[in-house]
């Protein structure tokens, strides 16, 4: 945290010196401060953005008294935009706009307090998500805009759509929810969720779960508080609540803690939610760092992050999926790797791609937590999610983990099944319609096919001469679930 001596600003076109405003009030009342230590050389802008929980080293420059700073030379828009007029800076962070003054002495974050962490031991398993985990997230469509009201209208329409009923049980709520704590250090929710145990209730009367966030350091992706100091307080008061599934973000703890530390600050909320007197899913996210797959389950997890944030584009699904490849060794029942939520029904990609992606997942044993809006699903979102043929793919017993066999123009993913039958998937990477082969002996089922079933289109297939020709559309997915003898 920044400690430095404090120096006026030399006003003018320039922006160097200490900087002081308020962002943005969140819905608990806390006023999210940003804090500004800027260094002006010429017109190039160095120094540090601080928030209530994030700290950004920034660079840019100076134009006639306009600049941009960016946060990573790879980001392809700036952290935080401003112009400089006489002793306030007019800044511009995402869509919000407000102004800051000169610091003066005090106005820095204070730095928090350090927490000493536990020394490592394995927290036993919690007998949970033996299948992985299905569901839906608030973030991908809400973000912060999700409350009581859009919770409930969730959980009512995953009934009357059918999801529940295909498997879809966990109703999560991101971030955004929290309130302040009290003078006993209890967390409570803010304006935007007046009964949280309330809401747990109705969402169980609908005969689905209930889901939460939180984060291990101070404060959360959004800079709401986080449970940094108060894992087993706010284990029990989640337990209390009625909470299912406990989604924990690395994002907030980047201000306390290093990728080193990850496995000690896991294993503190693991140890915290076994300790509540209630089974709670444990969910780490941490974006895939520190090759979480090899101590996710020392930690008492049920799934983990492989990747970072997954985005509207093909090429985000893609990358995210891409990165299970060497994370398969260590998924299986209770134990999962997870490439981030689904973006089907969003909108962001074509029905040929939300098919791909929901196979995909499906191959690669991930959880599937829809950020959809449920209440408005069209008949061809629903045939997706939906698909009974794919979702049994996913919730096989077995629960290994595809890998892809053959890569090119045609990607092939193959996976085992607890039957002895394998699911494969062949995706077209390509920009134009394209021809799969599909031959047994790649299965590892010999040349004798006893049956094959195209999942898409609900119809079984027959193999010649032991394989199986189909067309495949520009980003789209052949998956067949496939019975033969098996090769030893």
């Amino acid at each position: 945290m920044i400690l430095t001596l404090l120096v006026m600003p030399v006003f003018g076109q320039s922006a160097d010196g200490k900087w002081i405003g308020v962002q943005r009030v969140l819905d608990n009342g806390e006023s999210d401060r940003i804090f500004l230590d800027l260094h002006q050389k010429g017109s190039d802008l160095t120094g540090t953005v601080t928030t209530l929980g994030h700290i950004y080293q920034v660079k840019g420059t100076m134009a006639n008294g306009h600049f941009a700073l960016f946060s990573s030379p790879q980001d392809s828009k700036p952290k935080l935009t401003g112009e400089v007029d006489g002793q306030t800076l007019h800044l511009t962070r995402d869509s919000d706009s407000f102004a800051a003054q000169p610091a003066r002495p005090g106005d820095e974050y204070p730095p928090f307090e350090h927490i000493e962490l536990p020394a490592l031991h394995n927290v036993p398993p919690n007998g949970m998500a033996k299948t992985p985990p299905m569901g839906w997230n608030s973030w991908n469509l809400f973000e912060s805009r999700i409350d009581d009201k859009t919770v409930r209208e969730i959980a009512d329409a995953m009934v009357t759509s059918g999801m529940r009923d295909a498997g879809y049980v966990y109703v999560n709520i991101d971030d955004t929810w929290e309130g302040v704590r009290d003078a006993q250090g209890n967390l409570g929710s803010n304006k935007k969720f007046p009964d949280m145990k309330a809401l747990a209730d109705y969402v169980h009367s609908k005969g689905l779960k209930f889901g939460i966030y939180s984060s291990p350091g101070p404060r959360t992706c959004a800079e709401y508080p986080g449970s940094y100091g108060y894992e087993d307080q706010d284990a029990r008061t989640f337990a209390a609540w009625g909470v299912d599934y406990l989604k924990y973000d690395w994002c907030g703890a980047r201000m306390t803690f290093s990728v080193e530390d990850l496995q000690a600050v896991y294993q503190k909320m693991g140890d915290a939610l076994l300790k509540s007197g209630r089974p709670i899913v444990y969910s780490l996210c941490e974006y895939g760092n520190g090759h979480v797959e090899t101590w996710g389950t020392k930690v008492g997890a049920n799934l983990w992050r492989t990747t970072g944030d997954i985005h509207e584009p093909w090429t985000s699904m893609i990358g995210n999926i891409t990165k299970q490849i060497p994370t398969a060794p260590f998924a299986g029942p209770g134990h999962w790797n997870d490439p981030d939520m689904l973006e089907i029904g969003n909108h962001h990609m074509s029905d040929d791609e939300d098919r791909t992606q929901m196979s995909l997942w499906a191959l690669t044993a991930a959880p599937l937590l829809a950020g959809n809006d449920i209440r408005l699903m069209p008949a061809s979102t629903r045939a997706i999610l939906m698909n009974a043929e794919v979702i049994a793919v996913d919730q096989d017993a077995l629960g290994q983990q595809a890998v892809p066999i053959k890569s090119g123009g045609l990607d092939m993913w193959v996976k085992p099944l607890a039957d002895g039958s394998v699911a494969v998937g062949m995706v077209n990477m390509g920009a134009t319609e394209a021809t799969a082969e599909i031959k047994a002996n790649e299965l590892g089922l010999g040349t004798q096919v006893k049956s094959a079933r195209d999942l898409w289109n609900h119809t079984s297939v027959a193999f010649h001469n032991g394989a199986y020709l189909a067309k495949v559309p520009s980003h789209g997915v052949l998956m067949l679930r496939v019975s033969g003898e098996r090769q030893m």
